[in-house]
């Protein structure tokens, strides 16, 4: 896969070209809790609305912690590799993904230990509290896999390439809508449900940046 190269050329047309799948990407992962919502809302119970509604604020707000560590992650190894360093770029990732392990196991922990504290400082009423706890705690079970999607994602755009991780949450978000039907609409598992096709189609995100990276280097 040709990837843009900064170094050379006119910049303006390579931005545009590099800038637009990121800010399509952010928004598909930005999509997944309005369309639990969505589906919870056709399908579900008001309680469970409740739950999806509250507890995708916490997610969204630890998602978006993470896609801002993931931006610095980004920017160092773009800086190595357009001064032709690929060994410090290297020591780079690797240092990113020590740094996002430690986040990723925190954040796991933080949801779903603390889910009922989370719930509680949200303010989910009684009648949806448990489910509003459930649904932080599946959700955030999954955080490992949310900050793998963003790691490899950020090490894919150093290198130059936006289109991959597009392609990756492009699929999984289908995945996702999916799975809601399938959780919710069939099972009947509500707000649960939910968070279950959320974690999955994170999960195949990750899969499919794997392969891809893997057919990269051959």
């Amino acid at each position: 896969m040709k990837n843009n190269d900064f170094t050379s050329g006119a910049i303006l047309p390579k931005l545009m070209k590099f800038m637009l799948p990121v800010l399509f990407a952010m928004f598909l992962q930005a999509m997944y809790g309005a369309v639990d919502l969505l589906v919870v809302g056709r399908f579900g119970t008001t309680a469970d609305v409740s739950a999806v509604s509250t507890g995708s604020q916490i997610i969204t707000t630890l998602t978006n912690l993470i896609v801002s560590f993931s931006m610095g992650i980004t920017v160092a190894v773009g800086q190595k590799i357009g001064q032709k360093r690929p060994k410090d770029a290297a020591q780079t990732i690797g240092t990113g993904i020590m740094i996002f392990a430690v986040t990723g196991l925190v954040f796991t922990l933080i949801s779903v230990i603390g889910a009922p504290g989370l719930a509680g400082i949200m303010q989910a009423p009684a009648e949806a509290f448990d489910i509003t706890s459930d649904y932080i705690r599946i959700c955030g079970g999954g955080f490992i896999v949310i900050t793998a999607y963003n790691l490899l994602g950020s090490i894919f755009r150093g290198l130059g390439d936006s289109k991959t991780p597009l392609i990756a949450v492009g699929i999984a978000c289908l995945f996702n809508i999916l799975g809601d039907l399938v959780f919710v609409a069939v099972f009947h598992l509500g707000a649960s449900g939910a968070a279950l096709a959320t974690v999955m189609a994170q999960l195949i995100s990750v899969i499919i940046s794997f392969k891809m990276q893997h057919n990269r280097q051959k």
